[in-house]
């Protein structure tokens, strides 16, 4: 049975060569430009390890977020401080992990369709193989099966 939404990660050796390219470019001058991806600088929460990791950008009413699936969203859970590379600017933030699936889903769900599917399918990581968007209970098996996680972004206070 086909999904109407499917995780889709581009090759490995892309997202490798596209990060370490982002990692330069986005605190530089030239990061200006590129206002669909930001840079998070953050320690791991048991580890302590530093990352800096470029992920696409995401505004809403509510702010700014970054969409992932991957494990580094662990670091959020119950706030964490990042530094926030946006546009050439750094800023100290604060860093959540949304714990709630349901606003999870939505919060995809409202994203794929501001975005559209074409867009969506490049920022967000997601394929459509049945050519239209998918409803709110598709996006929360989609997140709940591929582990989605939206981080919140706001000022540090």
């Amino acid at each position: 049975m086909t999904s109407v939404v499917e995780w889709h990660q581009p090759p490995a050796p892309l997202v490798k060569t596209l990060s370490a390219v982002l990692r330069r470019v986005l605190p530089s001058p030239l990061g200006r430009g590129v206002g669909e991806f930001m840079l998070l600088a953050f320690a791991g929460r048991r580890t302590g390890r530093r990352y800096r990791l470029p992920v696409t950008a995401h505004r809403d009413a509510d702010g700014l977020f970054a969409l992932t699936p991957a494990g580094w969203k662990a670091n959020f859970r119950g706030g964490a401080d990042v530094d926030v590379t946006f546009a050439g600017r750094t800023s100290p933030m604060r860093g959540v992990l949304v714990e709630d699936d349901a606003v999870t889903a939505r919060t995809y769900l409202d994203r794929i369709t501001e975005l559209g599917m074409r867009r969506a399918g490049r920022l967000i990581g997601l394929k459509f193989p049945l050519g239209r968007l998918p409803t709110l209970a598709e996006v929360t098996e989609l997140a709940r099966r591929e582990h989605f996680g939206v981080v919140r972004l706001s000022g540090k206070t």
